[in-house]
């Protein structure tokens, strides 16, 4: 090699930041999307969504069959009739309003029937038993059965009675389209159903970060990194790349769904009772609204990842990280309680805490988008997320180098006593790039 040619490379800048950055992104992106583990990540929230579906479902069948609303009636044969002719001319306008009456076997059989004895003993299968007359009836039961079927009973007792029976005159209506409690509403779900859709995704894929610097600092790769390229740029580098990692797997997710939703679209709708092709818009409109998802995910990734990625560098071990995981969930249940529950509370002091505060402000933002149609909040809330993440990262970097790398008053020349008693200077250690 020439003279002239060493001159040249020694002349050659330094990578800047956001060149090192990249670099970093590009070489861990790669590693990872190529990487078997990836595969396995991909297929691993399959099966959980799949289980938690057949759960659901059966669970609903099972919650659908044990709702009782059938009363049992204890009285004369001719008071029995009378009381469910009068509960069928009601049913049609009151519907579930009322109960469904049905004679007890057992008290046709026992003129001496007890229905509390028979109710404490656990025998049939009745919300509540009545007995006595129409014009006194009695109506025996749990005291939350009596509260919701004892109105009812008298409404039918007094249609017996009525020398005159009541006649329910037909209403006349009116459909509308919509409201604005009723849009208040359906966009009140959309931002609930947004939020824990984001929530989800950040819980699943913020998780990678965490182990992402302890397996480097335990080859040693980490040293190298930091001799070369500033750390701040390393931790940049890394979020991004786990950032692409994430949009690869929710992208394989999505299409999945896709053809999951086209080929059991009934089946979901009556599982989930709730028909997702026709979900109500949100307040900016669904387009906007769909991009300001995704930008609002990446921030959430982008800060949460910048603490994971700061808490995992502080752990020597797989073990350690895995120690660390259970706070860091609840650490981001908190945040996602404190945005939800701030939804239904626009313009208060809590909202504009869930707002300001960086790890809760991207879903108390994706919640507005879903309420309010004003933009220009979402402006300055990005930016307010963009500058959180830098000084994450910033702060996440310098502690990483004081605490890990041991730079900064490290590097300075330090004397420690020999076995006699000696000074003697300690090496300087390798100051990482700045």
């Amino acid at each position: 090699m020439s003279v002239h040619d060493q001159a040249s490379i020694d002349a050659r800048p330094r990578l800047s930041r956001l060149e090192a950055a990249w670099v970093i992104a590009r070489r861990d992106f790669v590693a990872v999307l190529f990487s078997r583990a990836f595969l396995f990540f991909l297929i691993g929230p399959l099966f959980p969504v799949i289980v938690g579906g057949l759960a659901g479902a059966v669970g609903g069948q099972v919650a659908r069959d044990a709702v009782v609303i059938e009363v049992g009636l204890a009285m004369s044969e001719s008071d029995n009739a009378a009381m469910i002719e009068a509960r069928d001319s009601l049913a049609p306008q009151l519907g579930g309003a009322v109960p469904i009456l049905r004679e007890v076997p057992e008290a046709v059989a026992d003129p001496a029937f007890d229905a509390r004895e028979f109710m404490e003993a656990r025998r049939g299968n009745y919300a509540a038993i009545v007995t006595g007359t129409p014009a006194s009836p009695e109506v025996v039961g749990t005291e939350r059965q009596l509260r919701r079927w004892q109105g009812p009973v008298e409404l039918i007792a007094a249609q017996v009675t009525s020398a005159t029976p009541l006649t329910i005159p037909r209403s006349s209506s009116q459909a509308v389209a919509s409201s604005a409690a009723s849009e208040r509403s359906n966009r009140i779900r959309t931002a609930q159903a947004a939020q824990m859709v984001m929530f989800l995704l950040t819980m699943l894929l913020a998780g990678m970060v965490l182990s992402n610097l302890a397996e480097e600092k335990g080859n040693k790769i980490i040293e190298i990194l930091a001799a070369a390229i500033p750390m701040d740029a390393v931790f940049m580098g890394k979020l991004f790349a786990m950032l692409g990692v994430s949009f690869v797997g929710i992208a394989v997710w999505g299409m999945v769904g896709w053809g999951f939703w086209a080929l059991a679209e009934d089946a979901i709708q009556t599982v989930t009772q709730t028909d997702f092709s026709n979900l109500p818009g949100p307040a900016v409109g669904w387009p906007l609204f769909l991009a300001l998802g995704i930008i609002y995910f990446s921030m959430a990734y982008l800060l949460l990842g910048a603490m994971f990625l700061t808490i995992g560098a502080m752990a020597n071990t797989v073990r350690e990280v895995q120690t660390m995981s259970m706070p860091v969930t609840m650490m981001q249940l908190m945040v996602f309680f404190l945005a939800a529950y701030t939804i239904t509370q626009p313009g208060t002091a809590l909202e504009m805490f869930a707002i300001i505060f960086p790890l809760s402000s991207p879903f108390a933002m994706l919640a507005r988008a879903a309420l309010d149609p004003a933009l220009w909040p979402h402006a300055a809330a990005l930016a307010w997320q963009a500058l959180a993440v830098v000084l994450l990262v910033k702060g996440g970097s310098l502690w990483f180098r004081k605490r890990v790398m041991k730079s900064g008053g490290a590097g300075r020349e330090k004397k420690k006593r020999g076995w006699l008693g000696s000074r003697e200077k300690a090496p300087a250690a390798l100051e990482p790039a700045e």
